[in-house]
């Protein structure tokens, strides 16, 4: 089968090569786990960088249609069953979409910054290495409930002029072409400080909801530190536990 990108044409480049690569997950001799082109060969023959090559690969095989095997390669997954292990956790605006909750930003402020240690330890990174920092004051028209600080590793390559009153990990994965597949969570009680208790517009001193968000790829390397206060009247984590997986709701 000849490959072929436009590499005129305004779609982006990891796009065009998803579509060929389900071309060739249909294709007879593809259909019986014979191993796909080594990624070296396809990104050569498609001329494309392997980066832009691996994008499109990372998100048919996170849609269960490609098995990607270390030391072996890639081929077409035998069942074809599209994965939903996404769908166990979503953004805040996703959640609250569902909810059919209306959402208002009341800040929202994105600016470079040198990571705590703390961050930088999470991203493997050094301090001296700026990170991409938003920050959002969100909840109802009637007043905010919660105030999310997200630091972004470089990798992502986020240049601070996206949309972020889109759903975060959408636009991450359709601009990005980065997924966003494995989230673990902390949640602790705290107290609101003058600066937080300002942000909610609270006392200082009352009950809030700390929860740290670690947010990983589909090769599990780190792409989000995110940390969100939440009024505590306002939210309860409700904890369901099926066998070894957890799903965390929120319910306003």
């Amino acid at each position: 089968m000849k490959l072929s990108i436009d590499h005129k044409s305004p779609v982006p480049l990891h796009i065009q090569a998803e579509e060929l690569l389900r071309q060739l997950i249909e294709a007879p001799q593809y259909r019986d786990g014979k191993l796909f082109p080594k990624e070296v060969e396809l990104s050569k023959q498609l001329g494309i960088a392997r980066s832009t090559l691996r994008q499109a690969l990372n998100k048919l095989v996170y849609e269960g249609l490609l098995v990607r095997k270390k030391g072996i390669g890639t081929k077409v997954s035998e069942t074809k069953t599209i994965s939903s292990k996404s769908k166990n956790w979503l953004s805040f605006s996703q959640e609250m979409a569902a909810r059919g909750i209306p959402i208002k930003n009341f800040e929202l402020h994105v600016k470079w910054v040198f990571p705590e240690e703390r961050i930088a330890n999470f991203f493997e990174i050094k301090t001296d290495t700026k990170v991409l920092k938003l920050v959002r004051l969100r909840g109802r028209v009637d007043g905010p409930f919660v105030y999310f600080e997200s630091y972004f590793h470089p990798r992502v390559a986020l240049t601070g002029d996206e949309d972020f009153k889109l759903p975060l990990y959408e636009m991450l994965e359709k601009e990005h072409g980065v997924i966003a597949y494995i989230s673990k969570e902390e949640i602790s009680a705290r107290l609101a400080d003058k600066f937080i208790a300002d942000k909610l517009e609270s006392e200082i001193g009352s009950p809030v909801l700390f929860r740290k968000r670690f947010v990983y790829d589909i090769e599990e390397r780190p792409i989000e530190y995110n940390l969100g206060y939440y009024k505590a009247d306002s939210f309860v984590y409700t904890v369901e536990s099926k066998h070894k997986n957890k799903t965390f709701i929120i319910t306003p």
